[in-house]
């Protein structure tokens, strides 16, 4: 892999200068690559923690704040908030996150009730950070919420039935509505699994669901899902999602991209058949649930086309990758499936 030269794709958004990042180390010909700093956040980061992983990265007030899947020493899973000055270290409440219904909300209520909750993701819309969680209410679904300040959280109504999981915001209205893709499921451990495209007038009616794509062979044949907020680029949208294909040990969780139409992200324009990361590392392979890398967040810098994506590592602590959007994007184009 060449040195980073001038950019060709931009990525649509706002510079991030004080982002994580760390040089591709020499010999390294990957196109993403793995923080020296991995796992960046431990399983016992907290008193309250059995494990933390498959959480939400955001900048916010200078530095940056998320929402955490922790998973208590009773194995109940939660969401906890937490803020860090560089993205790499986590100051993380020990206590669960609590959400208030929504005050515009009248029957949120009725729904504001704690079952289990996790693999959130966070992205800002407009005025406010939007969270949305796989959500406890007879089974798993798309649980809605969002905050101003990363103090106070207000949950609003589930966007789904049961079941559906990974639930992945767009960052800005397409054709006037709100957008979001998810992943429809049975109540288990899912064996098969493929992305839907829903779209809302007001982040409560979700409806015009459209398929977008499917499992298909190798590392992404048993089931996909979308995995952090998709990115806006002059090339389309860059959507990092996760695969899993079934060995005889069980289930093996990697990563790839895609890149959907940026008014009709049901359209496919390209998507790769290798994965862009697979669990490879020590803290990947070996864990509460072995060989998992599972993506959740992305920052990235609209100047230098830098991105940091965070993932969970073998169900037990969070690690960061690194890699360009050109490169990225060039891997997609250049490796069709």
């Amino acid at each position: 892999m060449q040195a980073q030269s001038k950019k060709k794709t931009t990525i649509i958004g706002s510079a991030l200068p004080h982002m994580p990042w760390e040089p591709r180390e020499p010999g390294n010909n990957n196109v993403i690559w793995r923080s020296t700093n991995n796992p960046i956040i431990n399983h016992d980061h907290i008193p309250s923690s059995n494990s933390i992983f498959n959480s939400a990265v955001v900048p916010y007030g200078g530095g940056f704040a998320g929402v955490f899947r922790c998973d208590s020493k009773t194995r109940q899973m939660q969401l906890h908030r937490g803020v860090s000055s560089d993205g790499i270290n986590w100051e993380i409440e020990n206590e669960r996150l609590q959400f208030l219904p929504d005050p515009n909300t009248p029957t949120a209520a009725e729904i504001n009730r704690f079952e289990y909750a996790y693999d959130p993701r966070v992205v800002w819309i407009e005025d406010r950070y939007y969270v949305t969680w796989c959500n406890g209410y007879y089974g798993p679904t798309i649980g809605v919420g969002y905050t101003y300040d990363f103090e106070t959280f207000y949950q609003m109504e589930n966007a789904y039935l049961p079941f559906n999981r990974n639930g992945v915001l767009f960052p800005r209205k397409i054709n006037g509505k709100y957008a979001m893709l998810n992943r429809p499921s049975d109540n288990g451990h899912t064996p098969f699994g493929d992305i839907y495209y829903s779209e809302s007038p007001d982040m409560t009616h979700w409806g015009r669901h459209r398929f977008v794509m499917g499992a298909t062979g190798g590392w992404q044949s048993t089931k996909i899902g979308a995995g952090p907020i998709p990115i806006e680029t002059t090339e389309g949208w860059l959507l990092i999602y996760h695969g899993v294909l079934t060995s005889c040990n069980g289930f093996v969780y990697s990563f790839g991209a895609a890149l959907l139409d940026l008014e009709r992200p049901w359209q496919v324009l390209h998507r790769p058949e290798p994965y862009l990361l697979a669990p490879q590392a020590p803290y990947e392979r070996t864990g509460d649930v072995p060989n998992v890398a599972f993506p959740c967040a992305a920052l990235a810098d609209a100047d230098t086309g830098r991105i940091a994506i965070y993932y969970g590592a073998a169900d037990t602590a969070v690690a960061v990758a690194y890699g360009y959007v050109d490169e990225i994007i060039d891997f997609v184009k250049s490796n069709p499936a």
